[in-house]
C-alpha cells in the first residue's frame, strides 16, 4: 500500500503559511471594502473597513484547514466581510429612527400580507402605517442605507457564516436548521413580486450595482434603491420566525 503524499521536509503547503495567504489576498480585502463601501453612506469611511477586513483575513489565514471543502478564497471572503459587518454593528452609524421604521414596514407588510392573502402593495404598506405614499418612500430610502447585509445574513446571528462553508461538520439539528432555513427562504423569493424578485436577481446573482440595474429597468437609481428594500422588509416579515422580532442587526 502506497503511504499518503505529505509536504516534503521543509516545503510546508500554502495553508501552513499563514502570512503568504495573508499577502496573496490582499487584494481581495479591497474588492469587498468597495463593493462593501458602495451600499453604505459616505461617513463610512473605505479605510476603516479595509482596516476591519484585514483582521479578518488575518484570522482567516490562521485558521483555516486545507481539506475541508472549501477554498481559502471562499473561507476569507467570509470572514472579512463579517469583520468589515461586525465593525458596521459595532460602530451604529444607523439612526435608531431608521431601525425603528425598518420594524415598522416589516410589520406593516406582514399585518397586510396576512389580512389580504397576498403580496402587499406600495400604497397598502403606506395606508397601513397611517402616512402618505411619498413619505413611505422616503422610510424605503433612508432604510437602505442600513441594508449592508446579504440575503444569506437573513437567518439571524445564530447562523453562523462558517456553517455555510462545505465541509464543516455541524450536529443533526443544526443541519436540518440551516435545510429549513434555505427552503423557507427560496419560498419567501419565490413569493417576491416580479419587479422585486428580478431587482434581487440582478443585485445579488449578477452582481449589478444600483445604477445598472436602473438602466435595465429603465427607472432611477433611488427607485431601484426603494424596490430593493422593499423586497428585503417584505422578506424579513416573510421570515420573522428566523430574524426574530425586534432584531436591528438585520437586513
Amino acid at each position: 500500500m502506497m503511504a499518503p503524499k505529505r509536504p516534503l521536509q521543509g516545503y510546508p503547503s500554502l495553508a501552513d503559511r499563514p502570512d503568504e495567504l495573508v499577502a496573496a489576498n490582499v487584494d481581495l480585502v479591497q474588492r469587498i471594502a468597495h463593493h462593501l463601501a458602495a451600499r453604505l453612506p459616505p461617513s463610512v469611511q473605505l479605510d476603516d473597513l479595509v482596516q476591519s477586513g484585514m483582521v479578518g483575513l488575518i484570522e482567516a489565514a490562521r485558521q483555516f484547514q486545507a481539506g475541508q471543502g472549501a477554498t481559502f478564497a471562499t473561507y476569507a471572503t467570509i470572514r472579512i466581510r463579517g469583520a468589515m459587518i461586525d465593525e458596521l454593528r459595532r460602530a451604529d452609524w444607523t439612526p435608531r429612527s431608521v431601525h425603528r421604521n425598518t420594524r415598522r414596514i416589516a410589520a406593516a407588510i406582514r399585518e397586510v400580507e396576512t389580512r389580504e392573502g397576498r403580496a402587499a402593495s406600495d400604497a397598502e404598506v403606506a395606508a397601513e402605517l397611517e402616512i402618505g405614499l411619498a413619505d413611505y418612500h422616503a422610510m424605503l430610502q433612508d432604510s437602505a442605507s442600513a441594508n449592508v447585509l446579504g440575503i444569506e445574513d437573513l437567518g439571524g446571528p445564530e447562523m453562523e457564516a462558517d456553517r455555510w462553508l462545505a465541509g464543516t461538520e455541524d450536529s443533526p439539528p443544526e443541519q436540518l436548521a440551516q435545510a429549513q432555513f434555505r427552503l423557507a427562504l427560496a419560498q419567501a423569493l419565490g413569493g417576491l413580486p416580479e419587479r422585486e424578485r428580478l431587482v434581487m436577481n440582478l443585485y445579488y446573482n449578477e452582481a449589478l450595482n444600483l445604477r445598472e440595474i436602473g438602466a435595465v429597468l429603465g427607472i432611477t437609481e433611488s427607485r431601484v434603491s426603494q424596490i430593493r428594500s422593499q423586497a428585503l422588509h417584505r422578506l424579513r416579515s416573510r421570515l420573522s420566525d428566523w430574524t426574530g422580532e425586534g432584531s436591528e442587526s438585520l437586513l
